[in-house]
């Protein structure tokens, strides 16, 4: 375990995964409902869990997402969550709602837990009706484990256009109890949340109200998911989900207890990763790029200022190209109609580069740029020289391979 910089001691678990927490299993198995590889997971908690989710603001929500709210809704909690790829099961109508439904049911039969208890999720393709038959032959294939093997399993079925899987898992002591918590997500394009095709799992074994964790997660959700962008489109589909089922056995988290920034912290940096690592696998990316405003306003222009920068086709493009053109940094910022921005006194650098100090050119050797902008990680500053906001956002750059996968993502 490596300890990570900063409050709260985090320590970052070595191939940290959703069974990284206390009492947690899941698994996977092949419907070949689109591709040949598995694409039913399922992720268990051996005792109902407190939990909370955010999910896509898109007007067409897909029914799984619906089904999920409802589930939630009863009691706060959930023993079991269901997923497939190769199917958005969106813009599918009532026969959607009711196979969502069926889903549940299927799973809360396989699995002995009350239908209430089950939470949904699916991805892939929209307007697609899902094809049950080989739904329900491969929830009951479904083998659950507690190794790294079976979580890796389910980080495999939930991929599509995703070049890789995307983990993450950190612990740290409450109230002298070791407190884990694991991550897995998907997404690759049409990524751009407020709060794509873009699904994020998070386990723990606090013990914590579902109230208190949807709080937590809403606070941090700003800070990281809804911070990335790929390609400026929101899917569906998207949805975070946190499940706590409190087998860690610390006291009660709320916001009154004294360790509870230090819960929201844990929770913070396991959605970050989790986001950065989608940011990365961007569809035809081939560097991560983060964005870092200072000087703004408030915390709020700080962040839409970053997304927008990071967000820029023309500044994705350059970077791709690794031209330092520094012009289309400027050119997003003045888009940002509902943002502070003093035009006569802003800075700009690209890595340790600095190109624009008040507002003023600087020169610089162009060759050092490009030979930064050709590394698989640029980082952007921009100093607004107003106040005290900070914000960070996460994207990639915007590559001829983008456009490869994307014309002919339905064939």
């Amino acid at each position: 375990m490596e300890t990570l910089t900063g409050v709260t001691e985090l320590i970052e678990i070595k191939n940290g995964s959703i069974v990284s927490p206390l009492g947690f299993s899941t698994g996977a198995a092949e419907a070949a409902i689109k591709y040949p590889k598995k694409d039913i997971g399922m992720i268990v908690s051996d005792v109902p869990a407190s939990s909370a989710a955010v999910y896509t603001q898109s007007h067409f929500q897909a029914p799984p997402l619906i089904v999920t709210q409802e589930s939630i809704g009863q009691e706060g909690l959930l023993q079991a969550v269901v997923v497939n790829s190769g199917c958005a099961n969106a813009c599918t109508g009532n026969k959607g709602l009711q196979d969502a439904y069926e889903m549940r049911k299927l799973t809360s039969e396989k699995l002995a837990v009350s239908e209430h208890l089950v939470a949904v999720a699916s991805t892939g393709v929209i307007g697609v009706y899902l094809p049950m038959e080989k739904i329900s032959n491969g929830i009951q294939k479904v083998e659950l484990g507690y190794q790294e093997e079976n979580a890796a399993d389910f980080q495999t079925a939930i991929l599509t256009t995703d070049t890789c899987m995307k983990s993450c898992g950190y612990s740290m002591k409450i109230d002298g109890k070791t407190v884990k918590m694991g991550g897995a997500a998907k997404g690759s394009g049409m990524i751009h949340p407020n709060m794509a095709t873009m699904l994020g799992f998070v386990t723990t074994d606090a013990h914590i109200s579902s109230e208190h964790l949807h709080q937590a997660l809403r606070q941090v959700t700003d800070n990281t998911f809804n911070q990335i962008t790929v390609d400026g489109d929101t899917s569906t589909n998207d949805m975070v989900l946190v499940m706590a089922n409190g087998k860690a056995g610390n006291e009660l988290l709320t916001p009154s207890h004294p360790e509870w920034e230090g819960f929201v912290e844990l929770l913070k940096k396991t959605c970050e990763s989790l986001a950065k690592q989608i940011a990365k696998d961007g569809e035809g990316a081939t560097k991560l790029v983060e964005v870092e405003v200072a000087g703004a306003f408030n915390n709020s222009d700080a962040r839409k200022i970053a997304k927008q920068i990071v967000g820029s086709n023309l500044v994705k493009t350059a970077l791709y190209g690794a031209d330092a053109n520094w012009g289309r940094i400027i050119g997003a910022i003045g888009q940002v109609d509902d943002a502070k921005v003093d035009p006569n006194n802003v800075s700009v650098s690209i890595g340790p580069i600095k190109m624009l100090e008040n507002s003023n050119p600087l020169s610089f050797i162009e060759e050092e740029a490009v030979e930064y902008l050709q590394k698989d990680f640029v980082k952007i500053f921009v100093d607004l020289h107003i106040g005290d906001g900070k914000g960070v956002a996460w994207g990639c750059d915007l590559s001829y391979d983008y456009i490869k996968i994307n014309a002919s993502y339905r064939t």
